[in-house]
């Protein structure tokens, strides 16, 4: 019902519909109505209201609500359907379970902040209040061999958002987008298969959007950043994760028509990793090389002393004497 008045209320927005037009269109008491109206104002929508006239949209609120991402969307699958919260402890863990009860592909798992955000290898990820925390329930038809690349496609989508918004934001391999410096997303893939079927693949990212810098904790400080914050000024959230689900949604139907080929080409292109001296910190242990590419599986391809190695895990780190990344 809330989203029948919002309809008829967009439809309308130079002029007033009075409660009476809309209770006649949709078969429901005025009386109902205007406590749907209540709802959502309280929700932050700003609506205009008048004894005579009726109400008036005027403003929808920069919210991650179902509605207001899914204004003007325009997708065929992602964003098939939402699953908004305020605060949980994981979308990815909220993803996962809805996904093991059949939850639809495409769907999207997105919060207002996460109490235990988690990264790769189980590592904790800051995510308060004014960032994007969400995850992208997907089931494809490739092999689960092919999942782990679906970590480049969001990188690669969320990146071109970025940049959209007027950050010269690059890839570091595997899952870090960064700009000047700073950390400003990450990104973890998680998959349920058999041994050549894809159950679901959930892709968990968190983006640093509109976070004061202040609001880092001391650890963080000079590894982590917000859009806002070297951008000097906020971001509209909506329609900037508007873009990100329409660009991952573009990569991943060119993936299903042609496969990964123009992924790995757009991924290459904004990476800030390959051509530089970086250091690779395994589970086993630690070398330097120079990243040189990366391959049909998205390993990365270092250039050793002792010929060239190529990595499927591990963390990397841009050498210092770039001061690019630490």
């Amino acid at each position: 019902m809330r989203n029948k008045i919002l309809e008829l209320l967009r439809a309308n927005t130079s002029t007033y519909l009075s409660g009476e037009e809309i209770a006649s269109q949709l078969g429901v008491s005025r009386t109902a109505i205007w406590k749907h109206m209540q709802e959502l104002k309280n929700a932050g929508y700003e609506i205009a209201s008048h004894a005579r006239k009726g109400y008036q949209l005027i403003a929808a609120p920069d919210r991650l609500l179902a509605d207001t991402i899914g204004n003007g969307l325009n997708t065929k699958l992602i964003g098939s359907a939402f699953v908004c919260f305020d605060n949980v402890k994981s979308t990815n863990d909220e993803a996962k379970a809805l996904a093991r009860k059949g939850a639809v592909n495409g769907t999207v798992v997105v919060s207002e902040a996460q109490s235990v955000g988690k990264g790769r290898m189980e590592r904790s990820f800051f995510c308060p209040e004014g960032g994007i925390w969400f995850s992208v329930i997907l089931r494809p038809d490739f092999l689960p061999m092919e999942a782990p690349k679906c970590t480049l496609l969001a990188a690669v989508a969320v990146t071109k958002a970025m940049r959209k918004q007027g950050l010269e934001a690059g890839i570091k391999w595997p899952n870090d987008i960064i700009c000047q410096g700073k950390k400003l997303t990450g990104i973890l893939t998680e998959m349920s298969a058999e041994m050549d079927k894809i159950n679901y693949v959930v892709i968990g990212t968190g983006i640093n959007v509109n976070i004061p810098a202040a609001s880092f904790p001391e650890e963080l400080q000079d590894k982590a950043s917000s859009m806002s914050a070297l951008l000097g000024h906020d971001v509209p959230k909506i329609a900037f994760f508007q873009d990100v689900l329409r660009n991952m949604e573009k990569l991943y139907l060119e993936i299903e028509a042609n496969g990964f080929k123009e992924l790995l080409q757009q991924w290459r292109h904004y990476s800030i990793t390959l051509g530089q001296e970086i250091n690779v910190i395994g589970v086993k242990e630690t070398f330097s090389g120079i990243a040189r590419d990366i391959d049909d599986d998205g390993a990365l391809l270092v250039e050793t002393q002792q010929g060239l190695r190529k990595v499927l895990a591990g963390d990397v780190s841009i050498r210092p004497r770039n001061k690019q990344v630490k």
